[in-house]
């Protein structure tokens, strides 16, 4: 409901998802009927996906995982998404991840600072510039389809 009140209704609606495109910051937002349980930084469902384009550099994919299982980078798309309970840390996990791939967080840097933003929000609802937006630009053309090893 939260979505639908920002957003508006959906472009599509299925039994078990709910998709926006283009709104806001999102290239997709996805709200899920089915939740993945995850425990980073504490225990919570998982059901609100978020996407936005973005190159991720081949060697930081792993740290990345590392980082937070609940991002997901598709680098044939060159998507990458994070996946939460509250739009608030889908946009703090993509501005940690984006922290990562320029380097002035490492991956156990941004893993602390992340669960002691989520700590203050959850308690008092204090937000910081990493929870209200993206704080990089837009990236396009983000897309990799890799190299053809044979000619069709």
């Amino acid at each position: 409901m939260e979505m639908i009140e920002k957003y508006g209704s959906p472009n599509e609606a299925t039994m078990s998802r709910l998709i926006w495109y283009n709104n806001g910051p999102w290239k997709r937002t996805i709200v899920y009927r089915d939740t993945v349980p995850h425990n980073f930084p504490t225990p919570h469902p998982d059901f609100l996906e978020q996407v936005i384009d973005y190159r991720i550099p081949v060697h930081l994919a792993d740290e990345l995982t590392w980082f937070d299982g609940s991002v997901y980078i598709d680098r044939t798309a060159g998507e990458v998404s994070a996946k939460c309970h509250m739009e608030a840390m889908n946009t703090l996990s993509l501005n940690l991840v984006h922290d990562i791939v320029i380097g002035t967080r490492t991956v156990d840097k941004a893993r602390m600072f992340y669960a002691e933003v989520a700590e203050n929000y959850a308690k008092s609802q204090q937000t910081c510039p990493y929870t209200e937006r993206l704080l990089f630009p837009e990236q396009r053309l983000t897309n990799d389809p890799g190299i053809s090893y044979f000619d069709c």
